[in-house]
């Protein structure tokens, strides 16, 4: 199982719980640096640049990068379900909706077995 630290290795992301847009506390824990260290440099190249472009570049980020995951990654699987989820969410829901239809089939089959008038329940109880 992966822990909670493990996961900002795997890839860069927004968090949830940053002050504006989670960009800086995403970066810094990713980097594995100080949040507030982050943010004084933040502050200082938006002083130090006019504010304007590296307000774009900051914004930019904010849309670029995928906001952090709710809850831990357990597998590869579902880290990989979930940054193609946020890639392309139409792709992701396709990949659900065959999973889903995979699960109703089986339980239709399961369903037509146990429901069968062949289906033997006295012995199946009496053992």
């Amino acid at each position: 199982m992966r822990h909670h630290t493990d996961r900002r290795k795997s890839g860069l992301y927004r968090a949830r719980n940053g002050m504006i847009f989670g960009v800086c506390k995403g970066i810094a824990q990713h980097l594995g640096f100080s949040v507030c260290w982050m943010r004084v440099i933040v502050v200082a190249i938006f002083i130090f640049t006019g504010i304007w472009p590296i307000a774009g570049l900051y914004l930019l980020a904010a849309l670029v990068m995928k906001p952090e995951p709710v809850l831990p990654f357990e597998t590869e699987a579902d880290e990989e379900f979930y940054n193609s989820f946020t890639s392309s969410r139409h792709m992701a829901l396709q990949r659900l909706k065959r999973t889903f239809d995979r699960l109703d089939r089986r339980i239709r089959r399961m369903e037509g077995i146990v429901t069968d008038r062949e289906y033997d329940w006295e012995r199946r109880f009496n053992q």
